[in-house]
């Protein structure tokens, strides 16, 4: 009564005083130990929304009860549609490799890297060129003609001829 009456200690002794039993009609309606604190919670907020509906005439029991009993059947359907959703593996998260950390393929491609640097090294400053505007930029023919000055006809030949010296340098190699 004097919690309605908004005394704040006795509603606080009052809500204080609730949560042993939402805790066991939680735990009557099957909700799992790890979401009966958030049923409990669930309920209070709702006591606190719904609390101008209580009718002092009437126990307060059962009113406390039919809240308890529903938010814990919300629990558990929530806890359904979860479990439908979601997968509980906390292990599998070390099945997935950090994309930040140095990995074998990351050691490879920085190896492969000052590989292909060091053999176009030999090839001429033509070559180089043509390897670096249209493989490695890759630009167009057009693209790398504006950019270098030279016709579409003469990168292709230096393109042509740079491919064929690394082929001739990697060939026997593991790459």
């Amino acid at each position: 009564m004097r919690a309605q009456a908004g005394d704040h200690h006795a509603y606080d002794a009052l809500l204080r005083s609730c949560m042993p039993f939402i805790e066991r009609v939680a735990r009557k309606q099957g909700v799992p130990a790890d979401r009966v604190d958030d049923v409990v919670q669930d309920v209070l907020m709702t006591l606190h929304r719904a609390r101008h509906t209580y009718d002092p005439g009437r126990p307060f029991a059962a009113w406390l009860y039919a809240i308890a009993q529903r938010r814990a059947i919300d629990a558990l359907r929530r806890t359904g549609r979860q479990r439908r959703r979601e997968i509980y593996a906390p292990l599998a998260i070390d099945l997935h490799p950090d994309p930040a950390a140095n990995t074998e393929a990351e050691w490879q491609q920085t190896d492969l890297k000052r590989q292909i640097k060091s053999a176009m090294s030999g090839l001429s400053e033509r070559q180089r060129e043509a390897v670096d505007h249209l493989a490695l930029r890759e630009q167009t023919l057009d693209e790398a003609a504006r950019a270098t000055g030279r016709s579409t006809g003469a990168l292709k030949v230096n393109l042509h001829r740079a491919f064929g010296a690394l082929r001739a340098q990697f060939r026997g190699k593991e790459v």
